[in-house]
Order: C-alpha cells, then structure tokens, then sequence
C-alpha cells in the first residue's frame, strides 16, 4: 500500500484549520512556532522541522532561540518565563509520561496565558502532534516546503 494516501484532503482541510485557529488564537507567531518545532523535535518529524523552522526565521525567532530549543530548560534566558512555561507544557502534552499533563506543569503555563489563550496553546501543541504523526507515518522527506 502506498503511504501518499494517508491522508484525505478533507482531514488535511479540516486538521489544517484546527492548526490556523489555534496559532490565531494564541495571539503570538512567533511563540506558536517555537510550540511547533518543539512537538516536531519530539516526534522526529523532518518534514515538519524543515517548514517550521522557515516560518519561524520569518516571524522573527532569533536563531539563538531555534538553536538551543532542544535544550530550552538549560539555556538560561534565552527563553522568557512565558515562553518557558508554554515549552513544558509542550512537552508534558506530547510526551505524556505517566500518561497524562502534571499538575504543576499545567498550573504554570495557566499563570502565563489567559483560559482563551491556553486552550488555543493545547489545541496547537494537539494539531502538531498530529501532523508529525501524518507525515512520519507517511515518510514525508524534508525539503518539499516552498513558503
């Protein structure tokens, strides 16, 4: 069986505006970017690190912020503490160790954005799971992204 046909154009339709209305939502492109890359760095997700990355120099993420995001608990101020509270959330949603979010990880990110905000930050962190899961059951390469 082929693996291009993973994925009907209405699911495609549908999943790309769960991921639209989210970063809409939460109100900061350039945050919803680094939420992106992170969740693709967790999933291994090439295709998608390879995109997010591209849109993520646009909205203006410093290259010192995409370089250290693998290790963003380590690297000091070079995130802020909202941007350090969205990133374990992140991570906490996508990993689910123990299987389910932690408490104080949840209560920490809900510090930083309002409930609005921080259901569109589940919702993104939700969407990218699931386009990393797409497109590495598909064995999508990187490299086909054209902004």
């Amino acid at each position: 069986m082929s693996r291009t046909n993973l994925l009907d154009r209405e699911v495609g339709r549908a999943m790309s505006g769960l991921g639209a209305a989210a970063k809409q939502g939460l109100g900061d492109p350039a945050l919803a970017e680094l939420v992106v890359i992170r969740v693709s760095q967790l999933n291994h997700c090439a295709f998608c690190l390879d995109m997010h990355l591209t849109i993520a120099r646009e909205h203006g993420v410093s290259q010192k912020q995409l370089d250290l995001l693998s290790a963003w608990e380590e690297a000091g101020d070079v995130y802020d503490e909202r941007e350090r509270a969205a990133l374990a959330l992140t991570e906490a949603v996508t990993v689910l160790t123990g299987g389910f979010v932690p408490d104080e990880v949840y209560e920490r990110a809900a510090r930083h954005f309002d409930a609005t905000r921080l259901a569109h930050l589940v919702a993104l962190i939700t969407a990218s799971n699931s386009w990393n899961r797409v497109m590495v059951a598909r064995r999508v390469p990187p490299g086909g992204y054209t902004p």
